[in-house]
C-alpha cells in the first residue's frame, strides 16, 4: 500500500512542497513545486494564498501524513514573525484538513538525508537524487528542501527508529528540557 507525504518548507514570499510517495521499497515524487508570493505585497494576502493553496493540495493528492520545516532563527525579527506566520497558515491548513502537521528543525532534516546536520543544500539536493526518482528539470531550493523534509518525515515514522521531534513545537511541551535531555543526552555536560 503506497504512502503520501506532504513536506512543507514555509516562507512568506515562497513555499515549497512536494508530495512523496513510498510504495514498498521504492520513492517517486508526485509534486514538488512552489507556491509563489513575489507579485503580492499585502503579507495578509500572501497568508490567505499559502493556507488556500495548501488546501487545495491536500484535497488534491490525499496525503497521509504532513510534515513541515520549523524555522529556529534569523537576523531580521521581522522577517521572522513573517516567516512563522506562513508557517501557521501552512499549518491551519492541514489542520483543517483533518490531519496533523508534524514539525522539524532544519538541523533534523539535513541530519536525516545526509547524516550530517549541518550540510549544505547542495549536498542535500544530491543526496535526495541519488535516493529517488525525481522530477524532469531542475527544482529550486524551497521544492527541494520540501522534499527533504518530507524524505525526514518518512525516516522519523518507520517503527522502530528514533524519534527527534514531536507532534508539537519543542517549546509546546511542558517538560521541553528534560525531553531535550532525553533526546540529546550528548549535549549535556557534567552535573552541578
Amino acid at each position: 500500500m503506497a504512502k503520501k507525504i506532504l513536506g512543507i518548507d514555509p516562507g512568506s514570499r515562497a513555499t515549497g512542497y512536494a508530495i512523496l510517495v513510498q510504495e514498498n521499497t521504492s520513492y517517486r515524487v508526485d509534486a514538488c513545486d512552489v507556491l509563489r508570493m513575489d507579485h503580492m505585497e499585502d503579507h495578509t494576502e500572501r497568508l490567505q494564498f499559502i493556507f488556500d493553496e495548501i488546501t487545495l493540495l491536500i484535497r488534491k493528492h490525499q496525503p497521509d501524513e504532513c510534515a513541515i520545516e520549523t524555522p529556529i532563527y534569523g537576523v531580521d525579527p521581522l522577517a521572522m514573525l513573517k516567516l512563522g506566520r506562513a508557517q501557521a497558515a501552512a499549518i491551519l491548513a492541514i489542520t483543517n484538513e483533518g490531519l496533523t502537521a508534524s514539525e522539524y528543525y532544519p538541523k533534523v532534516v539535513k541530519k536525516a538525508i545526509t547524516g550530517n546536520g549541518n550540510a549544505g543544500k547542495q549536498q542535500v539536493a544530491f543526496m535526495l537524487e541519488k535516493m529517488m526518482k525525481m522530477p524532469e528539470g531542475k527544482m529550486s531550493q524551497d521544492a527541494t528542501d520540501a522534499l527533504a523534509v518530507a524524505w525526514c518525515h518518512f525516516t522519523h515514522s518507520i517503527p522502530g527508529q528514533s524519534k527527534t521531534t514531536k507532534k508539537t513545537h519543542q517549546n509546546n511541551s511542558k517538560s521541553s528540557w528534560a525531553q531535550f535531555i532525553q533526546d540529546n543526552p550528548d549535549r549535556v555536560k557534567g552535573g552541578l
